[in-house]
């Protein structure tokens, strides 16, 4: 697979995780969600989830089977926040290695196709999971309110990247594409 399809999410929403509704699941015919932790669901070394978050995880798991896998290796930090989401979890996933999360989906039992990876990175979250066949959703980063005015230059970096490389990354803009299969 060339680079530009490896980097080229299937759907870029504009905002954070939780613009991802449950319409949209259906809308793909998705059945589960691998989850990244940092920045996808929490801002990075805050140790607990908003009631906004608690909130979408149930209206998600409604249509969806949840796991959360995450690079973070603090059992700690993740432990807490996955048990406060009610939800399995990886740690130290290494991303984009594909092993943890071969294991979600293995746990999830639900075929790669099936089954979104969702994130905020580019080289780490979307490449995983398009190496494995999955449906692969782009959302913007949350951050901490101290250092939300400062930029993302590893993110910033990464949207360059793709973008020479071929891949159309536009995440200011609401994109839904059909992956062709």
């Amino acid at each position: 697979m060339r680079w530009n399809k490896l980097l080229q999410p299937d759907l870029i929403l504009e905002g954070s995780v939780l613009n991802l509704t449950p319409d949209i699941i259906q809308q793909y015919e998705l059945k589960g969600l691998v989850l990244d932790v940092d920045e996808t669901l929490v801002p990075i070394k805050v140790l607990s989830t908003s009631v906004e978050l608690q909130q979408w995880v149930q209206e998600i798991r409604q249509v969806a089977t949840l796991y959360l896998v995450s690079n973070n290796l603090s059992e700690f930090r993740i432990g807490n926040i996955a048990r406060s989401l009610d939800l399995p979890y990886y740690l130290g996933a290494a991303k984009p290695s594909r092993r943890k999360i071969r294991a979600a989906l293995s746990a999830m039992n639900l075929p790669a196709k099936q089954v979104a990876m969702v994130g905020d990175r580019l080289f780490t979250d979307v490449l995983a999971g398009n190496r494995l066949g999955m449906f692969t959703i782009l959302v913007e980063p949350i951050v901490h309110p101290d250092i939300a005015l400062r930029s993302h230059p590893i993110r910033n970096f990464e949207v360059w990247v793709s973008e020479v490389m071929g891949a159309s990354i536009s995440p200011k803009k609401r994109r839904f594409t059909k992956r062709h299969k």
